[in-house]
């Protein structure tokens, strides 16, 4: 589990000394192998001071190591995270371009309230928004898979709302992904699995090493080359009655990333540091089966297509990112003058797909499509400062920090080709339109003072507060306070009381675009656009929240390490799409938006054909309670056990609805329930390590039990079929066992056998009158189980 993390001290440099670099950067001190910190753990998320230990936090904060990370057998970052973090979730699985994103979330919260951190510094978010119904609708998050994992030295997550302390989007937390920094050594590791089901088969290959630079610095380098089948787990087509419709299944995808952290001591006092990343990622995800019947008046199209055709979304996304800087000391002073820029290009087309338009007008049949592009980029420059000081009239050192920053943000979305425009455009994946393409761009400067000392010598006390204007939303201004009393070395007590923000984002502002499915379309158009204004709409606010929070940290008997936190999570103006017009209202928005539909678009039901666009649409309160308990147990010459638990009690109510100009509510019972009902009510992760005298052996066994989720879902089918009601579907709770045997070859070689949800469980089925087209048989707008059931693999890694 999380707590038994490895973590590093920060570099940093002594007054009137030679700069001091840790074990895991000095070549001469560098650890041969990886040693588990625990809750000893120094860390760098959530404190401006130098050498706290994470059983010192002030917030909650877990920490998960490297060899965490790979022990579960997941060849992604993000979900090896999902398996070992109670209070992380993600996606049961995904729709369309949505699917192509690695996506994580915190507490119950979308995925944009949660900030990445890489090092300490932002990371630039995907430019690929998550655009289909559900509770990641909207979120353009940091893909943390396009970090190379060979490079993650550890993982440092805070759990607390921390705006104040890092700007705009730490709400529910903060991820902060620590890079390795070994000045030596060479690390190599292959993971081959393949799902129950005998599909989706993942292969993966891992490299790292570093070198020293004259002994006064260290390169260190890696790179991960991933590889995903496709996995099916579509029911039958309620057409056909065969399985031909491949809608619900895990995408198909090729990454390639490397990775350099780089840093010199220039003095004594000066260190240059540099840090790029790179990754190309191509994926392919199936749409919803066209049938023959659909070709049958384009003899063209039907020659090519005699059994119909299953449209494909294809990415190609390449995403980069290079930070460089100077920190050192001076009188007293620590300072890190850095800048960072980023930037993820996604380039969209359909594959195995028609536009009859192009056929009629020209006769030409073209089964691939240029239809969409989309640029998101991020440049951070930023000056950090800390000091601790020793006053006369105080008893207390007081760790003052500051510092400034700016950050340019843009955001561009690209036409599609002529063949992909014309018309209504390519079949199930239209392109871009030039009336919805365009560049946006804003300036960010933010300033924040960061205090923290002792009111008495058990009783710590944290103050921060931040300015930050945006050119387009205006000022934001947000503040934390901390505290923690230590009655003894083995009970404290700890608090935090803040309020934080989450600024829209540009592609929440201007991304529109429009799906169309073999007997639906649905559109979500820009909210300053003719159609969503002549609706009501208005612009974005940013969103505010104030968490509090309050926990204990215990060792109740030696070596058995408790915390248990319990937070609140006031959110007000929620960003999700509002409007939901539907039937003849949403066929009039989308003409004046001048999206193109289908002739027979004009005559179908209400529930075929909605629109809608992003508003603040509802205050919500999120409440809920993180425990986490570890014990270890010395069996002498039967070895060594690690027991561990982790809960997240989690519960998103509503508290008010806003109303368009109308005096309708923004959000119809579906919309509602993404935001309440969708994640699970709990998430509980148990289990035990066992290693061998001489660690020649290791077993873990690990059960994770996901607690429900409730949806309302759309009628496709009977009485009710696209009638704008819905059914409550509740996904039950479901368990899983996770377990592995590690065998130690050798000094440098070691073999993993093991398996996630060995026992295959699948969410609950949908009703089968609210399945589109009877294929989906799993609810996907949720953040439970997963779709794939069982996953067994084969891990090989070497240690020189």
């Amino acid at each position: 589990m999380p707590i038994s993390g490895l973590c590093a001290a920060p570099t940093h440099f002594s007054k009137n000394t030679k700069p001091h670099i840790p074990s895991h950067v000095h070549p001469k001190a560098a650890p041969k192998t990886e040693v588990s910190g625990g809750s000893e753990s120094v860390i760098v998320t959530g404190t401006r001071e130098f050498g706290k230990k994470a059983r010192d936090s002030i917030s909650p904060i877990d920490v998960v190591s490297n060899k965490q990370i790979t022990s579960t057998g997941q060849p992604t970052l993000r979900d090896a995270l999902s398996l070992l973090l109670p209070s992380l979730t993600i996606p049961t699985s995904g729709f369309d371009a949505g699917a192509l994103t690695d996506t994580i979330a915190l507490r119950g919260l979308n995925p944009n309230e949660t900030l990445i951190l890489v090092d300490g510094k932002r990371r630039h978010t995907t430019a690929n928004i998550y655009a289909d119904p559900g509770p990641s609708q909207g979120s353009t998050p940091v893909d943390i898979d396009m970090i190379p994992m060979s490079m993650i030295d550890h993982i440092e997550v805070l759990k607390d709302g921390a705006s104040a302390m890092y700007g705009s989007d730490a709400v529910a937390g903060v991820v902060n992904i620590i890079l390795k920094k070994q000045a030596r050594g060479l690390h190599m590791r292959s993971n081959s699995g393949i799902t129950s089901e005998g599909d989706g088969f993942q292969q993966g290959v891992f490299l790292d090493g570093g070198f020293n630079l004259h002994d006064r610095g260290f390169v260190h380098i890696g790179g991960d080359l991933v590889r995903q089948d496709h996995a099916l787990r579509s029911a039958a087509d309620s057409r056909t009655g065969t399985y031909v419709n491949k809608v619900l299944s895990q995408p198909e995808q090729t990454r390639q990333s490397v990775a350099i952290n780089a840093g010199y001591n220039i003095t004594d006092h000066i260190q240059a540091y540099v840090t790029g990343t790179y990754a190309h990622r191509h994926a392919e995800s199936f749409q919803n089966y066209r049938t023959p019947s659909s070709l049958s008046k384009y003899p063209g199209y039907a020659a090519i297509f005699p059994d119909g055709y299953s449209p494909i979304l294809a990415l190609e996304e390449n995403d980069y990112e290079i930070t460089t800087g100077l920190k050192g000391t001076l009188s007293g002073w620590h300072w890190d003058l850095s800048t960072v820029y980023g930037r993820d290009y996604n380039q969209f087309d359909a594959l195995n797909t028609t536009n009859t338009a192009v056929y009629t007008a020209t006769g030409r049949t073209p089964t691939r499509f240029d239809t969409q592009g989309y640029n998101n980029s991020q440049w951070t420059s930023s000056f950090d400062l800390s000091r601790k000081f020793n006053l006369s009239f105080w008893p207390h050192s007081i760790n003052v920090a500051g510092g400034a920053a700016y950050r340019y943000e843009s955001y561009s979305v690209g036409t599609g080709s002529p063949d992909s425009t014309l018309g209504t455009g390519a079949d199930a994946v239209p392109g871009t339109q030039p009336y919805n393409a365009g560049n946006w761009s804003r300036d960010v400067t933010s300033g924040y003072i960061d205090l923290a000392t002792h009111l008495m010598k058990h009783w710590s006390l944290d103050l921060a507060g931040r300015v930050e204007h945006y050119t387009d939303i205006g000022d934001a201004k947000t503040g934390k306070v901390a505290t923690r009393y230590d009655f003894s070395k083995r009970f404290a007590i700890r608090g935090t009381f803040s309020n934080g923000f989450h600024a829209p984002t540009l592609p929440q502002q201007h991304y529109s675009a429009l799906a169309i499915s073999p007997n639906a379309a649905r559109g979500l158009i820009a909210n300053s656009s003719p159609g969503a204004l002549a609706n009501g709409a208005s612009s974005l606010k940013p969103e505010y929240s104030t968490s509090v929070e309050g926990g204990i940290v215990a060792e109740p008997i030696k070596k058995l390490h408790i915390t248990a936190d319990a937070y609140q999570i006031d959110l007000r103006d929620r960003i999700m799409p509002g409007g939901n017009v539907r039937g003849a209202a949403a066929y009039n928005t989308l003409l004046a938006d001048g999206f193109p539909l289908p002739a027979s678009a004009a005559s179908w039901q209400e529930g075929q054909l909605s629109a809608h666009w992003f508003a603040n649409v509802a205050n919500t309160r999120t409440q809920g309670l993180d425990i986490t308990a570890t014990y270890p147990v010395e069996l002498h010459q039967f070895g060594h056990i690690d027991w561990d638990t982790a809960i997240n009690l989690n519960r998103t109510r509503m508290r008010h609805q806003a109303s368009s100009s109308t005096g309708q509510g923004l959000l119809d019972a579906q919309y509602v329930a993404y935001m309440t009902t969708a994640f699970p009510r709990s998430k509980i992760i148990f289990g035990a390590q066992w290693r061998s005298p001489h660690n020649k052996w290791n077993v873990g066994v690990h059960e994770i039990r996901y607690g429900q989720t409730t949806s309302q879902l759309t009628y496709y089918s009977g009485p009710n079929a696209f009638s704008g009601g819905f059914r409550e579907f509740k996904n039950a709770p479901k368990w899983t066992t996770n377990a592995s045997v590690t065998y130690n070859i050798n000094h440098h070689w070691s073999a993993t056998i093991g398996g996630n949800n060995i026992f295959a469980a699948f969410p609950s089925a949908v009703p089968k009158e609210n399945r589109y087209l009877g294929a989906p048989q799993y609810y996907m707008s949720t953040n439970q189980l997963g779709i794939l059931g069982g996953y067994y693999y084969l891990d090989v890694s070497a240690r020189f």
